[in-house]
């Protein structure tokens, strides 16, 4: 059996118009019409364009029907009319590594199908790819229940169940039997109406290769958090996607055994060493953009281990369960302090603050190389990092690893959307497209803390209250 001993686990919509809206929905709408007309307002589109100031935004019927400077718009006199100077719109963010699941302890995870959906909404998420799902026919249920207007959340491409080879910690998680298994698992969950699938870390060579494979003929995709196969190897294996960046990648280990998830109990001391400028690292970064390989950044799910930060916000406290807020700040403590540290990394100091500015450095590195770099938050780890407010605190950590706040909300918004073929739909602000924007108070451009003051979130230009949807779920993260 494999082991390993790694320090970190990591883990098309129709319009809704008022006679769609359920009751259950309709408590969380602020904005309902089939035209509206936004106002004086600083448009970020999402293309990494400067930001514009005194925009005025119509929309109509679920779509942008145009965009222009207020002085020369022209507003339909049906409008319902938002005056919003000292506002900023931006496209809805696109999660690319947004689970429906919250760790409960013990390597068991909990749907989070009621709370998940409502704060990814409420942050400006309007669209996410679950990237791995425990429960995938609850993932597809709560799919069809967003689409057809019964609860509120995001649009969803929903992850197969991850793809696992044999020696896995996590008790959810079906291993695969060899090749055979693999191709299987991918036409069943195709055929049940995922999109895209990850592997995990035991996977070996030919399971991965026999599902990349499989996805491949029928148009779908493969990420994958890796562990036994090195990110060279998975992109010449046809990989499309890789979770999480340089921390999780094996292959710079002297100590590594092909086809083996290695023990690394100097791993993240290593990986902080490595030189992103020259050598196998940067062989690695233009490999992977030679094969057309993505790369989702998960900063969030990272910073929890680096002693002394993130501030830990009111509005996550608030969102948890008095057991899953218990269970968090324990595990904060224990993880963060100098006697566990000293036990785990035999050393006096976390290795994590260096390792955690060299994957910074590391996915500033590849988007720069010409890579495609996504942006997500992985809600799991040691449970501090939650639906939506994990997708705003991704960006703002995208800006200090060295992008402009304007190229991190790009990453975050059209990148995703290009990932996923939908472009030409959602993912930047521009006349046709679907109307999935939010309505921030302030300025994230010159300010990028200010993404966390969304009010409201259109899906399908229907407007809905950021703080109500909060609000609903108080104290239920981690139950519910």
């Amino acid at each position: 059996m494999r082991k390993s001993r790694i320090a970190v686990v990591i883990f098309i919509c129709l319009p809704l118009s008022s006679a769609q809206t359920s009751t259950p929905i309709r408590q969380f709408i602020k904005i309902d019409a089939p035209l509206v007309a936004l106002t004086h307002v600083r448009v970020l589109d999402g293309t990494g364009s400067p930001a514009r100031d005194d925009q005025t935004i119509v929309l109509s019927n679920g779509k942008i029907e145009s965009l222009a400077a207020a002085s020369s718009a022209s507003i339909p006199k049906a409008a319902q009319v938002l005056d919003l100077p000292g506002y900023t719109v931006i496209p809805g963010l696109v999660g690319m590594h947004d689970h429906l699941f919250y760790p409960m302890g013990g390597g068991i995870f909990g749907e989070m199908g009621f709370s998940f959906p409502r704060l990814y909404l409420a942050c400006g998420v309007t669209t996410i790819r679950t990237t791995g799902s425990l429960e995938p026919y609850t993932d597809l249920e709560i799919k069809k229940k967003i689409e057809h207007g019964e609860i509120p959340g995001p649009k969803m491409h929903v992850t197969g169940p991850y793809l696992e080879g044999e020696g896995s910690w996590a008790l959810q998680m079906h291993q695969l039997t060899g090749p055979q298994d693999a191709t299987r698992v991918v036409n069943y969950w195709l055929d049940a109406g995922v999109d895209t699938f990850k592997a995990y870390m035991f996977i070996t060579a030919d399971e991965l290769s026999a599902a990349v494979q499989a996805a491949h003929k029928r148009h779908a995709t493969v990420t994958g958090h890796l562990c036994s196969i090195g990110f060279r190897e998975a992109a010449r294996l046809g990989i499309d996607d890789l979770e999480h960046g340089l921390v999780v990648d094996t292959e710079f280990f002297p100590w590594k055994t092909p086809g083996q998830c290695p023990d690394q109990p100097n791993a993240l001391d290593f990986i902080s060493k490595l030189d992103l400028n020259r050598g196998p690292v940067h062989d690695m970064i233009d490999d992977l953009v030679q094969h057309h390989v993505s790369v989702t950044s998960t900063l969030p799910v990272f910073e929890m281990f680096v002693p002394g930060r993130p501030a830990i916000q009111s509005r996550v406290l608030d969102a948890l369960s008095p057991d899953a807020r218990s269970a968090f700040l324990a595990n904060k403590v224990a993880a963060t302090s100098v006697a566990n540290i000293q036990k785990r990394y035999k050393t006096d100091s976390s290795p994590w603050p260096a390792a955690f500015k060299k994957e910074m450095e590391f996915e500033y590195a590849f988007a720069k190389a010409g890579g495609l770099l996504l942006a997500g938050l992985d809600p799991t780890g040691m449970g501090g990092v939650l639906a939506g407010f994990g997708d705003q605190r991704e960006v703002e950590l995208l800006v200090e690893a060295g992008f402009t706040p304007v190229e991190a909300i790009h990453i975050a918004s059209s990148n995703g959307a290009q990932f996923l073929g939908e472009l030409e739909r959602i993912g930047t602000i521009a006349p046709g497209k679907q109307a999935d924007i939010t309505v921030i108070k302030g300025d994230p451009s010159k300010k990028i803390e200010d993404i966390e003051n969304v009010e409201i979130v259109f899906k399908d230009g229907v407007g809905y209250d950021s703080a109500k949807l909060i609000e609903s779920v108080r104290g239920l993260v981690g139950a519910r």
